[in-house]
């Protein structure tokens, strides 16, 4: 065993060097060191629980408009928009608000409890939306399903604490893995493009799409609960999905908190050990959550939650102008694409990012230090939005007025661009594993690493709340006032994008000053 002296001394420590003190013991600065094993079922519990949250999130896009007329919510077929917004709105809202207590209540009675609480309060929510009966019962269950999602933040810590330097190529792309699967299994576009837009919602879920009104597709369905409330069908499937990671993680799922291993331990399901007997916080019995303030004293965290507000802002923004890019008129400056084309290339982005995940990433994390991969993925998000207006112009040069159709030269060259625009996205995604593996590496003390995810993560989530109605707007002026020939939107995104990569170059630098002061 390791003991708390094989760890480098503080001069010969780099930005990539783990500050967790049990990290350190286990791992010995060997460059032959023994791969430690990934806990698969561990793993595989922490992906399904972390599904559980875009699945809850999206699965209501499709049909919501409709279940608001079928509750006779209004009368004014115009205002039916501005209720789904409404409920749309109130799960984003309530999860960024609670993500940062939940991470603080993790840091006390432990990781595995919390994860359990939010998971299982995700599906009963969702079923309870189903059965709404009113404006009123919708936004309370939202409003609950988005205060449980908030412990999304503690799943992303239970993965820090089940990984050292040894294994994270693995765990952390397979980890980043779920979303782009995600995408292409359960999202589908929705034929109301504007009407989803305006409300944040880019995508049709197949849930939500496939089973909303199962008693006017199957006779099965007729004289049951799902004919009285026909939108109860995709949110009692999504909610089963709920329960099954809940009971996943109630049979798979360690206690990684290390306070709270002895019960984990006495329960069979601890995992992970204290590997040196100098290791305070293995023995220390005092449950230690710091306040965010005084996480923001770090300049680590800081610069880490300033850049994972830019690096969300990049990706969301990204989402919905590439959308509306590609619906606007080539005239307008878009590529009049059909919704259906749209879908074919999202789709088609996740099979990329799914493809980045597993070869690229483990590729660059054995190879480079985490610190640069962030810097270099964040890198390609101002290239990403200035190559979008490029793709007009081919557009634009290509356009054949008398049929109205690209030429084929034209076309071909277009979908070559196309695929530059979706490979550089999302290679500018790495940047979200990165981040993850950032925050494990460089928390002041191991106590704090549930903490520091909730502050990141609630940065990251109000950014989304934001980002997607400025992105739409930006793109709307610029069309209509024709700023800087309607590109306006592309120069302001990547003038932010260049923002985001000056923050992310405070991480690399503020991570060696930390390693120095400490």
């Amino acid at each position: 065993m390791a003991s708390h002296s094989s760890c480098p001394a503080i001069d010969d420590r780099d930005e990539t060097t783990p500050l967790l003190p049990n990290t350190c013991n286990a791992e010995a600065q060997n460059p032959s060191r023994r791969v430690t094993p990934l806990p698969k079922a561990q793993i595989a519990a922490l992906c399904l629980v972390r599904l559980v949250d875009p699945i809850a999130f999206t699965q209501i896009f499709p049909y919501i408009n409709e279940f608001i007329a079928f509750l006779h919510v209004t009368d004014d077929p115009s205002q039916i928009g501005y209720f789904s917004g409404l409920v749309e709105s109130t799960f984003a809202v309530s999860q960024l608000l609670f993500i940062y207590h939940w991470a603080r209540l993790s840091d006390v009675i432990g990781r595995r409890p919390v994860i359990m609480t939010g998971t299982l309060g995700v599906a009963l929510s969702t079923m309870y939306f189903g059965v709404s009966s009113s404006i009123v019962d919708l936004l309370i269950s939202r409003c609950i399903a988005g205060v449980f999602a908030g412990t999304a933040s503690v799943v992303h810590t239970v993965l820090g604490e089940i990984t050292d330097s040894t294994n994270q190529a693995a765990a952390f792309p397979l980890y980043g893995l779920v979303w782009p699967i995600g995408s292409i299994i359960g999202f589908q576009y929705s034929l109301q493009l504007f009407r989803c837009l305006s409300h944040r919602s880019l995508f049709r879920p197949l849930i939500g799409g496939s089973f909303s009104s199962p008693a006017s597709q199957f006779s099965i369905f007729k004289q049951t609960i799902f004919d009285r409330h026909p939108y109860f069908l995709p949110c009692f499937v999504a909610g089963l999905l709920s329960i099954v990671g809940f009971t996943l993680a109630y049979f798979c799922l360690g206690e990684t908190l290390s306070t709270k291993r002895r019960f984990s331990a006495e329960k069979g399901y601890d995992h992970i050990s204290c590997t040196s007997e100098h290791n305070t916080d293995c023995h220390d019995d005092i449950p230690v959550s710091p306040s965010a303030r005084e996480l923001l004293s770090f300049p680590i965290i800081r610069a880490l939650s300033l850049s994972g507000f830019a690096l969300e802002a990049n990706g969301t923004s990204f989402g919905v102008l590439y959308v509306l890019f590609c619906y606007s008129p080539i005239h307008s400056g878009g590529l009049a694409f059909p919704p259906s084309t749209i879908g074919y290339s999202l789709a088609f982005a996740g099979v990329i990012a799914g493809s980045v995940q597993v070869f690229l990433m483990p590729f660059l994390l054995r190879r480079i230090e985490a610190a640069k991969i962030y810097n270099l993925s964040i890198a390609a998000w101002p290239v990403t939005f200035l190559f979008l207006p490029i793709l007009n112009v081919i557009a634009r040069c290509g356009l054949d007025e008398s049929t109205g159709q690209l030429r084929s030269r034209s076309h071909s060259a277009l979908w070559v661009g196309i695929v530059i625009v979706l490979v550089l996205s999302r290679v500018g995604g790495i940047a979200y594993s990165a981040s993850m593996i950032l925050i494990r590496n460089n928390v002041p003390k191991p106590s704090y690493l549930g903490s520091a995810n909730g502050l990141v993560q609630s940065s990251m989530c109000f950014s989304r709340c934001v980002s997607a109605a400025f992105a739409s707007s930006v793109f709307a002026f610029s069309d209509k006032y024709n700023v800087l020939g309607g590109y306006f939107w592309a120069l302001l995104h990547a003038s932010i994008a260049l923002i985001g990569c000056s923050l992310a170059r405070d991480i690399t630098r503020n991570s060696k000053n930390m390693l120095t002061e400490t």
